[in-house]
């Protein structure tokens, strides 16, 4: 990414962060996109801005919501991307890492566009154009809201909102502050876990089942720790996003959920990246032994694992092997750094 700032990539890495193709976060390819859209070169601009473009709606949702994100990818994105998506006015304002230009800019009311002048200017029989799907709509090739089955334009709706609320919970709002966070919960969900029967877990799992995604937001932010533990798993990213926003997590939740070989790399990730998480050894441990982590999360963690934990990471035939020989690796140097250094001669 540094090499990419200073203009000093080779065209290829270029070419391809420019396509989209480089195998990293959504964080860091969103940014590289935006890096290049606004470096030298018609043709990688181009080629950067419609991928940024096309990227999926609720990835850039994410990404924008986050406060850890640059300053300088959420002006790229109020200054080049409301055109195509004007919800993304409310998530970036509700962003507190949001530069001030940039939200002067925001809250400025964009001018109705001239529809009937428009209009009127063309030829009598000829029809208005088409206009663009809404930003809110799945985005398919060529393919008008109106063929969308309402199933599908109801979850596009539903996960809009939700990516709203999280934004705004991101920023520091309270749940019983948001609009559309005020959904009904069965009473499951919220009693504490000791008090939970077991008709009870059978009976959320199927209620939990039957929830729409916003319900399941408020399930998974103010729910039980039985209830976390099965939205954690849930396909939905926003969902599995909500439950490690939970104030209620505990850290040894966390580790659970570091260790478990049944959800999401999204999820390992989201954990890695959230440094009250990080703080927490047993956390950081059930990462670097999950199979199932992104190498290049546990690959930076190797560094602060102890020489112990580091001896029983060299032997586990379960995470990738270049996780085992950087272990092996880092043994060898502590067994150097420890050995005692003879005199030189005179």
């Amino acid at each position: 990414m540094d090499l990419i700032r200073f203009g000093k990539a080779p065209e290829v890495i270029r070419r391809k962060g420019a396509e989209g193709s480089l195998p990293l976060p959504p964080e860091d390819k969103i940014e590289i996109l935006t890096l290049l859209a606004a470096a030298p070169g018609a043709d990688l601009r181009a080629k950067a801005l419609e991928t940024l473009r096309g990227l999926d709606r609720l990835e850039v949702h994410r990404v924008m919501a986050s406060p850890r994100t640059a300053p300088e990818v959420l002006r790229f994105a109020a200054e080049h991307l409301l055109t195509e998506r004007e919800e993304l006015r409310e998530i970036l304002l509700w962003n507190p890492s949001l530069p001030a230009d940039a939200r002067h800019l925001l809250q400025q009311k964009p001018e109705p566009k001239p529809a009937v002048e428009e209009a009127a200017a063309g030829s009598p029989g000829q029809p208005p154009p088409e206009p663009l799907p809404p930003p809110s709509a799945p985005e398919a090739a060529n393919e008008s809201p109106a063929k969308l089955p309402p199933e599908a334009a109801l979850k596009s709706v539903e996960e809009q909102t939700a990516v709203e609320i999280l934004a705004k919970l991101a920023a520091g709002a309270k749940v019983e502050e948001v609009a559309g966070a005020q959904e009904e919960i069965p009473p499951e969900v919220t009693k504490r876990d000791h008090d939970l029967t077991p008709k009870d877990r059978e009976t959320l799992i199927e209620k939990i089942n039957r929830m729409s995604v916003v319900e399941k937001i408020k399930a998974a932010l103010t729910g039980n720790l039985e209830t976390r533990s099965l939205l954690v798993r849930d396909s939905n990213k926003i969902i599995s996003r909500a439950v490690l926003q939970s104030p209620k997590i505990s850290d040894s939740e966390a580790e659970g959920y570091a260790a478990a070989k049944n959800v999401s790399e999204e999820v390992l990730r989201l954990i890695a990246g959230n440094r009250k998480f990080m703080k927490t050894y047993v956390v950081m441990r059930a990462l670097v032994n999950n199979p199932r982590a992104p190498i290049d999360v546990t690959m930076p963690l190797i560094a602060r694992i102890n020489d112990r934990d580091l001896k029983g990471l060299s032997l586990n035939r379960n995470v990738p092997e270049v996780i085992r020989s950087l272990a092996n690796k880092a043994i060898r140097q502590k067994e150097d750094a420890a050995k005692p250094k003879l005199p030189g001669k005179h």
